[in-house]
């Protein structure tokens, strides 16, 4: 799921002060500790490859975000694709994988546990 900021709801519109809200924007119940992560990718990255071995062989971490700048192709489990453009927030449940179409920079939430297994298993596939 994304929404660019233009289409996110205004609740508060003041002098100096715009606020924007989009609720029900995912579900966090269950979930322990969250991360803030930071990624840098390059175009072309595709992280498939390293997922393979997991749970339908995707990220079973759910994530809520914001698209800095550059371009993300979402893939989910049911086979549906999902572009992410600059300036976007999104939400991606667990069963996703991700390729860069454009040099991107991303800020991510992530529950800890859940994402910190996937990372570890990545770079388990990246050391061979």
């Amino acid at each position: 799921m994304r929404i660019a900021k233009r289409d996110i709801p205004v609740r508060i519109n003041a002098p100096g002060a715009v606020a924007r809200q989009k609720t029900n924007f995912g579900d966090a119940s269950g979930y322990g500790m969250i991360s803030g992560e930071y990624f840098s990718l390059g175009a072309g990255t595709d992280i498939s490859p390293l997922l393979q071995g997991l749970e339908g062989d995707l990220c079973q971490s759910p994530h809520w975000g914001y698209l800095l700048h550059g371009e993300l192709t979402i893939t989910y489990a049911d086979g549906t694709h999902e572009k992410t453009h600059s300036g976007d927030l999104f939400y991606w449940p667990p069963g996703h994988t991700v390729k860069v179409g454009a040099d991107a920079e991303v800020i991510l939430f992530s529950p800890q546990h859940e994402h910190s297994a996937v990372i570890d298993h990545m770079l388990a596939k990246m050391a061979g």
